[in-house]
């Protein structure tokens, strides 16, 4: 008599692999069909989220919603343009620079290879760094053009990048204005118990993802910009917005972020490289232990095997937005499952008693 549940579980656990797969298929296709949509909307979305934070404060002072979500929005697109006329031109010079010296760079890492190569070769060491740096200049060359080519379309793309940006503000602010009302009313939806249990998981793992996160890529950029510029590391400003938006992505972001600035420091100045990793590999580890602990906790509760798979799926689906959310979207999962799993087991243990 025991067999047939057992059968039935391994049945169920079977199927749920192909339903599973063909379900983020679908996602993937659905995402691909309306990626501008739904990028805009989630963007618009976490906007409104994390200006919920200084509303409420201005909230507390007796002004009204419309007028404390009004004086946000302003100065939030006073912030924005402060920053694209003072911080943007910069960073586009900056990487406009970095793109035309990689080049040069190249040549100039290939010259001391075929030196050290050379040495090898006279202690009859089994080593060909000149193969090895050919290959690297190969592939890095190959990734010049398309970079190049995207940086032309970046910017024959502003107008349609502010378009955008202004159809994101504007979609904030009313969801600042409305979003509770509407969030309540898909919620009330539900049933009671996947309703209450869904908005408190999905509440708790974005607020903690998202503000802990900026504020450690905060951190990160505070402490290396003053670093950089002492050391006088080529396009320092650039080197740390990278690092920044970097930090976004858990567990692999920090590592990709540091390791891209390192290698192009390679490329120029092996000392200097040496130097700026030694400092990035002391603030991350005051980051990793101190900071990251106290911000973040235990969030998710999720193993990081699941992270990693996460952050696989997410990629698949959306690209960097799916990375971006991949995260919090499992902790949201998970803490709904154990949530429903906990108010189903209190009957049961009351029963029991």
């Amino acid at each position: 008599m025991r067999r047939f549940p057992d059968l039935q579980r391994l049945l169920i656990l079977g199927l749920s692999g192909p339903i599973v797969a063909l379900n983020i298929w679908l996602i993937s296709q659905v995402f691909r069909y309306f990626e501008g949509l739904i990028t805009l909307l989630v963007a618009s979305a976490i906007l409104a989220f994390l200006l919920n934070y200084p509303v409420r404060l201005f909230q507390k002072i007796h002004l009204a919603r419309s007028q404390a979500v009004t004086i946000v929005l302003f100065l939030t697109v006073t912030i924005l343009v402060i920053a694209g006329v003072t911080l943007l031109p910069v960073i586009v010079e900056q990487t406009t620079q970095l793109l035309s010296r990689i080049p040069d760079w190249l040549e100039a890492s290939a010259k001391n290879l075929q030196a050290l190569d050379l040495m090898a070769k006279e202690r009859s060491l089994p080593l060909d760094l000149q193969g090895f740096s050919q290959r690297i200049n190969d592939q890095i060359q190959s990734q010049l053009n398309p970079l190049a080519q995207q940086a032309v379309g970046l910017a024959l793309g502003t107008l349609n990048w502010m378009l955008s940006s202004t159809f994101l503000l504007v979609l904030a602010f009313y969801m600042l204005l409305d979003g509770n009302r509407l969030w309540r009313g898909a919620l009330n939806r539900l049933p009671q118990q996947y309703g209450v249990a869904i908005g408190n998981s999905l509440q708790n793992n974005f607020h903690n993802f998202f503000i802990s996160q900026i504020l450690l890529a905060v951190f990160m950029m505070v402490a290396l910009l003053p670093i950089f510029l002492a050391l006088q590391v080529p396009f320092a400003l650039l080197f740390v917005v990278l690092i920044g938006i970097s930090e976004i992505i858990p567990l692999v972001g920090p590592a990709l972020g540091i390791g891209l600035v390192l290698v192009l420091l390679l490329l120029q100045n092996p000392w200097m490289m040496v130097q700026v990793a030694i400092a990035a590999t002391i603030f991350q580890q005051v980051r990793d232990n101190i900071l990251a602990p106290k911000l973040m906790g235990d969030f998710t509760g999720l193993n990081p095997i699941w992270i990693f798979i996460a952050l696989l799926i997410g990629l698949q689906i959306a690209g960097f937005l799916g990375i971006v959310v991949a995260v919090p979207i499992a902790g949201t999962i998970k803490g709904t499952l154990d949530a429903i799993h906990e108010q189903s087991a209190l009957p049961w243990q009351e029963n029991r008693e």
